[in-house]
């Protein structure tokens, strides 16, 4: 495997706590590099921006494999949710998976928002991480059918409040997206997908996760 590295004359360790800083804390451009110049690292914002946009994807996947390698991830209760995105005029559906800990687990940009758009989705995340032990979604007809599909309707739960944390999840996502005036392209959207919502959490430390004794609280069936 080539070096991703042998074109830069900056060191591997520099560039990736660049990135790491960048992507982790919420700073912009001009704080990471005022605070690399404390250490002694005399470089531009145009420079972060530049190994953001080239080894920010590539850290977030190798830390994403070691933790399916690992198995450090939960698989006990995922939260599935969608929201329409607006490309270059067009309306897309963005579907988001996520840990009762708030870790994204699965994105993915569809052009409808159907059975066929909803089993994709969910067979994607569960051929990556396994089959969970619960699914928390909303009441989206879509969802009862795919998750039948799959074998797992039994553990689906639907609730009023119960599905908060995906919600949540996509708060990152639209504030970035009123700061863009929406996207023109769908490469635009995967690359704002990756800074607010995959690469965050990837770059966050996390222990192994454990199933708790209980669900707390009570959820009921949206089958009928």
């Amino acid at each position: 495997m080539k070096n991703p590295f042998r074109y830069f004359n900056s060191s591997p360790e520099v560039i990736r706590l660049a990135v790491m800083m960048y992507a982790r804390y919420p700073l912009s451009l001009r704080p990471v590099v005022d605070l690399l110049s404390e250490r002694g690292i005399d470089i531009c914002h145009e420079t972060v921006r530049f190994w953001w946009t080239r080894f920010g994807p590539m850290f977030a996947a190798e830390i994403c494999k070691r933790r399916v390698d690992t198995r450090s991830y939960s698989r006990w209760r995922w939260h599935l949710d969608e929201v329409f995105v607006w490309i270059n005029g067009e309306t897309r559906y963005l579907w988001r998976a996520v840990d009762h800990e708030g870790e994204v687990l699965k994105v993915l940009a569809t052009k409808h928002r159907d059975r066929r758009s909803t089993l994709k989705f969910l067979t994607r995340a569960m051929k990556r991480y396994g089959r969970p032990r619960s699914i928390v979604t909303d009441g989206l007809r879509s969802y009862r059918a795919a998750t039948k599909i799959v074998g797992v309707s039994d553990s689906r739960e639907c609730s009023r409040w119960l599905n908060n944390r995906a919600e949540n999840s996509h708060q990152p996502f639209r504030r970035r997206e009123r700061a863009m005036a929406r996207f023109r392209s769908p490469t635009t959207l995967q690359q704002v997908r990756l800074r607010s919502g995959l690469c965050p959490q990837s770059f966050q430390p996390r222990a192994p996760s454990h199933a708790p004794q209980g669900l707390q609280g009570k959820a009921f069936s949206c089958s009928s």
